[in-house]
Order: C-alpha cells, then structure tokens, then sequence
C-alpha cells in the first residue's frame, strides 16, 4: 500500500512536466504541419520571388509596422520595384500574389471574377463588414448580386445628370470660400475638398442639403468634421483587420476599440432618424408626408428603400456608411493631388485654362451642357489617378481553384494582390511614367487605350466611377478658372504620402491661391 501511494505521488509530481512535454510536442507538431502543409500546398510558388520572412510569422511584421506606420501602400510599391511585377508575401503560413502589370491585374480580376475562379477573401469580406455591419463590397455571388442591381440605376451617368445643379453648387461654395480667404493665406485643400465630396454624396445619398447653411427636418445636421473623424477611425480599423489584425481586439479595453465603438455609435445616431424616416415610408407607401422635404424624398435612400425591401434599418445604415466613405476620401485626395500637380506642371495648367475658358465661353459657367468640353480636365484627373492611385494596397482576392496567373500556377487558396502604384509606374505600358502627361489619355486610337484600372474592372467595377468624375471635373475646371496657385511646401506634399484606409498627402496639401489676373 505504501508502494501504491509512493507511485502515485511519483506520478502526481510528474504530471505538470508530462503536460507541459505534450503541450510542447503538440505546439511543435502544429508549427511542423503547418510547414510541411505551406511547402506542399503551394510549392508552385516557391519560384517566384519574396520578401525576406520571419521563419514563423511570414511578412506579418513588416505588413503591420507599416500599416501602424501609414505606409503600408509604400511598402507593397517598394517590395515591387525590388521584386519585380509578380512576387508573393506570406501573411503567416497564407500566400499572397501581388501583381503590379496593369494588363495583368485588368484581365486577372475581370477573368477570375466572371468565371468566379476569384472572390473577395474571407478575410476581407469580414474587415469591410466589421467597419458598420454588412455592406456590398464585404459580400459576394448572389448576395452582392442583388446589392449592387438596387445602385447601379441610381450611380448611372444619366441618372447622377440631374444632379449636376447640387454639384455645382457645392463646387462654388469652396470658390467662394477661397475668394473671402487674404491672398497670402495658406489653404489645406484636402480638408476643403473632403467637405466638397461630403457633402456632395450626402445630398445623393441621405438628402442632405449642400448648402451648409441649409438644415434638413429628416435629422441631424450633416457636421463634416464629427463625420469624417468616425469615418477615418472606422477605415484605419478596416485597413488593420484586412492586414492581419483580429476580429476580437475590438473588444480590448485600448484606445482603438473605444474610438471605433463611438465612431458606430456616432453613425448610429446620426443615420437612424432619415433611415427609419424612409423605411416608413416604404411601409406607408406614401411619399408625400409633410415633414418630407423635396430633396430627401429624391434621395437614393428613400429609393433603395422603396424598390428593394430585403433592405432593413441595420442594412441600410450600414450601406450609408459605406458609401459615405466611398464618395469623400477617394475624390476629395485626387483633387487634391491634382491641384498639386498643376501647381508643377505650367505649361498642363495652360492647356488646362484655354480648355476652361473655351467651354465656359458658350454657357457663361460650368454646367451639364458643356461638361463634355472638358476632355482635357477629365484626362488630368486619369493622370493624376495613375501616379496616385489613392486606393492603391488595400483590396485583395482570393483563388478558388488552380488558377493560372503570367504563366505560373496559383494554387486554390491564394491570395491576389496589386500594387496600384506601381502599376501606374509601368514604363512598358506609359512611356515616361514619371512624367505628368494628360495627354496620353486623349489618344483614341485603338492601339494606344490605355487600361484605365483605378476604378476597377469587370462587374465589381466601382459604384461611384460617375460621380466621381463629374465631381472632380467641375471643381477642377472652377478652380484653373477663377485661380492660379503655388504649392507652399512644392514637391514634398506630392511625396509625403501616408494611408488610412486610402491614400492621402501627409500635409494636407496648402496652398496659396491668387484670383486671376484677366487680360
């Protein structure tokens, strides 16, 4: 019995080193087939060039430092020029392609997603619904189907025409603005231009009135600076989550997971009194209430309410949102790096103004009837989207099969990447590339079309491609009218670059306009 009793002591204070040798095996048998599995799995990748990597955690490391950083587009442009125009990264044990050939990335992304050999990845998907709940661009097949068939009318070229009255208005409320400022003064565009688009497509959108002087009895006030706070804090989470951080740390007791809940909670707050307003009237079917303004009862979100009823109050907050931030950041920076470049580039501008002027001569202003006049300002802006693709690292996809990439294979379950910038730098597909050259856009014969990639391609093509255009356009084409103007820090505000979830000058881009001297 004594015997018993010693064995059973020997056996009881041996336990903790037994489990901690399994707990050990086990990690190590884990870190083994996790190994044995990436070198198998996608041995067809291990030719194609990489980054140096952490034996264990891949490029994570670096990807994260880069994003705390705001240079993650930086790091994917650089790895490019090093590596060439097709290399993997390796986020943990999971590969990464990321292209940077602009034809390539054009027939990759409108093949694989027709054929459906390529989807958004899961992890992706999850980021863009985390930001407000479940949106358009986080889901796929046939549950984006029937999102985007409910946009797309409202988005068409013909239907964003009778809102050119609103654009205009909005554009010359930043001419004003910049008219009342001293001639000395120094002016951060990119703010301004952040308020322009704001505004802009949350008249299209929730019925808000562009003037800011002008209230709307639907609910709160549009106030841009609370707005696009909760914007940038819900964008720089997105870009953390799609680059390798967890779901759960939102619920850690940090800073960042307060912000981000206030930031919802903001959202919240400010949307639900127009959202609930246009679900009762979808219920009432009646839009003639008499506390309905004209302007929202035109908005886009009484119409998607209307026509398509799987839309509930969660759902359309969170398509607000999502618009929201798709129709001001991506705009306003391209402005903005525009206005930059024809700061630089005297002999654009000219070319520029003698177009402006010309059109303005037939309508005494800018408007729906000779903004076609205007190719010249239209290809400055293609120009300004192929140096500073503002979208440029953030937007992945995945292989569902074998998938056949510049005649290497891609195993199922790798990741698709692209480096916009660099692809905009392409020197085999822009001569001069790091020339600012609007006039290789205009050429239309058909051996010299251009791919034209920053807005996307195939269906998924963006939403807002539009808009965006006739929005930039007519403020531009305001601007080379009434203005000249010198960039206070020159080139360094073209150069010092950060990214939340888009691209943006560090700087905020100041610049010091003067009114024009006419002849």
């Amino acid at each position: 019995m004594f015997q018993d009793i010693t064995a059973q002591i020997a056996y009881s204070s041996s336990f903790p080193y037994l489990a901690t040798a399994l707990s050990v095996t086990s990690i190590a048998g884990t870190i083994g087939w996790r190994w044995w599995k990436q070198k198998n799995t996608y041995k067809s990748l291990q030719s194609l060039p990489s980054p140096p990597k952490h034996w264990l955690l891949g490029n994570i490391p670096q990807i994260l430092a880069a994003v705390k950083q705001k240079k993650f587009f930086k790091l994917l442009f650089d790895w490019s020029q090093e590596l060439g125009p097709m290399y993997v990264l390796w986020n943990g044990s999971y590969p990464v392609v990321v292209l940077s050939k602009p034809k390539v990335i054009e027939d990759t992304i409108i093949n694989g997603m027709r054929d459906g050999s390529l989807i958004r990845t899961k992890r992706l998907r999850q980021a863009w619904n985390d930001i407000n709940g479940s949106i358009m661009i986080g889901e796929t097949a046939t549950e984006w189907q029937w999102r985007r068939k409910a946009w797309n009318p409202e988005f068409s070229s013909s239907n964003l025409s009778k809102y050119v009255e609103f654009i205009s208005q909005a554009c010359e409320q930043v001419i004003e603005t910049l008219k009342e400022a001293e001639p000395s003064k120094e002016v951060q565009v990119d703010p301004l231009f952040v308020e322009l688009t704001m505004r802009v497509i949350s008249c299209l959108v929730l019925g808000i009135p562009v003037d800011k002087n002008s209230t709307s009895p639907e609910g709160p006030p549009l106030e841009v600076v609370k707005v696009y706070e909760a914007m940038s804090i819900v964008g720089y989470r997105f870009l953390r989550q799609a680059t390798g951080e967890k779901m759960w740390m939102k619920y850690l007791p940090t800073k960042n997971s307060r912000d981000y809940w206030t930031a919802r909670q903001y959202f919240k707050e400010f949307l639900t009194p127009r959202v609930d307003l246009a679900l009762r009237i979808r219920e009432q079917n009646n839009t003639d209430l008499p506390q309905v303004s004209p302007l929202f009862r035109e908005s886009m979100l009484i119409k998607i309410a209307a026509k398509e009823l799987k839309y509930d109050r969660k759902t359309l907050i969170a398509e607000s949102v999502e618009l929201l931030i798709a129709g001001t950041d991506t705009t306003a920076h391209t402005l903005s790096f525009a206005v930059g470049e024809l700061s630089l580039n005297q002999r654009v501008f000219q070319q520029a103004r003698d177009t402006v002027d010309q059109a303005w001569k037939s309508q005494g202003t800018i408007n729906a009837e000779n903004l076609k006049e205007l190719g010249y300002i239209r290809a400055i802006i293609k120009e300004t989207l192929r140096l500073y693709s503002v979208a440029s690292g953030s937007t992945s996809l995945q292989t569902q099969r074998d998938t056949v990439i510049e005649g290497k294979v891609i195993p199922r379950g790798t990741g698709v990447s692209w480096s916009m910038l660099a692809a905009g730098r392409d020197p085999e597909i822009y001569a001069n590339p790091d020339e600012f050259l609007p006039e290789r856009w205009l050429d239309k014969s058909k051996d010299s079309l251009l791919p034209m990639i920053d807005f996307g391609s195939g269906p998924h093509r963006c939403l807002g491609e539009h808009l965006s255009m006739l929005e930039a356009s007519m403020m531009l084409a305001l601007l080379i009218y009434n203005f000249d103007w010198e960039l206070v820090n020159g080139r360094s505000s073209l150069e010092e670059l950060q990214q939340n979830l888009l691209i943006y000058p560090s700087d905020k881009m100041p610049v010091r306009f003067r009114l024009r001297k006419w002849d």
